[in-house]
């Protein structure tokens, strides 16, 4: 190389350097995080024997810069640290898939309101716990609700019944993520049972700040940009989705999925597998939809099923996943 050309390169990497340096200063999270976060990192400050010590905390810090700057960055500088935090978190997750088959990828999506009182919460739970039991990396939204239950099931996943039980009796004090202690409770049963060697990924934005972010994630893939993370949610559960009753967003990560699978995106179709009959047949009916237009043809390539029984569910799933 002639020296003109490495003398520019070292000018280059002397601008870069200068310029992540100006970043960090200006902003409270890493631009270059080196690893996906976890419950100790995002609740790092925060002591839940002391709820209000979370006001300080790393994760509530980021989200008052967050609305401080504007969801859509009001300065060229938080825009670049938004945009190379969120390239370095996808490069880390990839990493973590890149030790799973991709068939083993199950997500499962639903309702953030979903509370956990509700016997919807528990059979998430059971069917996440079953999947990890069988080797599948559960993945959600990484909030409250059915994301909750996903990683709820992952972490308890290797115990009895007694202590899944138990587990859920303490957090049924605080069955909204909006009532007193509901994260206390979280932290409560994650010091009462350990984490065993099950692992799941949560994918949570930066965007639903204001909705805590599933401690029970073992891997936490946080974005500032939420178009980025709901599109990667669909794009790695190439082992089927899990769709459990939800409102508005719900219904987009159907269709969405839908049309991934309808033009074989990826490669192949994978399960579309909807939990509770008369919620997506008669409330919200999409699976009698979904099944009309499969046999009108505007959509192909679906693999359908409906349940109520959590066995049911999770035999569809690990059935794709030997296929």
């Amino acid at each position: 190389m002639k020296k003109p050309e490495v003398e520019q390169k070292m000018r280059d990497r002397e601008l870069l350097r200068e310029f992540r340096e100006h970043i960090v200063k200006q902003v409270p999270y890493s631009p270059n995080p080196k690893e996906l976060y976890s419950a100790a990192t995002l609740y790092k400050g925060f002591d839940w024997r002391h709820p209000e010590t979370y006001e300080y905390c790393f994760d509530n810090r980021v989200y008052n810069h967050f609305l401080a700057h504007g969801k859509r960055a009001d300065m060229e500088w938080e825009a670049l640290a938004r945009a190379l935090h969120d390239y370095c978190i996808t490069n880390h997750m990839y990493k973590l898939l890149g030790e799973y088959d991709e068939k083993k990828v199950v997500g499962v999506m639903g309702g953030h309101a979903l509370l956990r009182t509700d016997s919807m919460y528990r059979k998430i739970v059971y069917i996440s716990k079953v999947l990890a039991e069988n080797g599948c990396l559960m993945v959600s939204g990484g909030g409250p609700g059915a994301m909750e239950a996903t990683h709820l099931g992952a972490w308890l996943a290797g115990r009895t019944l007694k202590d899944v039980n138990e587990a859920l009796g303490i957090l049924t004090a605080s069955p909204c993520f909006k009532d007193e202690g509901w994260l206390e409770s979280a932290f409560r049963v994650i010091e009462e049972y350990p984490c065993g060697p099950f692992r799941s990924l949560g994918i949570p934005t930066f965007l639903y700040g204001h909705e805590p972010s599933c401690p029970f994630a073992t891997h936490i893939a946080k974005y500032f940009q939420n178009s980025i993370r709901e599109d990667e949610i669909l794009t790695i559960a190439k082992g089927g989705l899990v769709f459990t009753p939800g409102s508005a967003g719900t219904m987009q990560e159907i269709f969405q999925d839908a049309v991934q699978n309808h033009y074989l995106s990826f490669g192949y179709a994978s399960p579309m597998v909807f939990v509770g009959v008369d919620f997506w047949t008669n409330e919200m009916p999409v699976y009698p939809m979904l099944q009309g237009l499969m046999k009108s043809g505007r959509y192909k390539n679906l693999i359908l099923s409906i349940s109520d029984e959590e066995h049911e569910v999770v035999e569809h799933i690990l059935d794709f996943c030997k296929s």
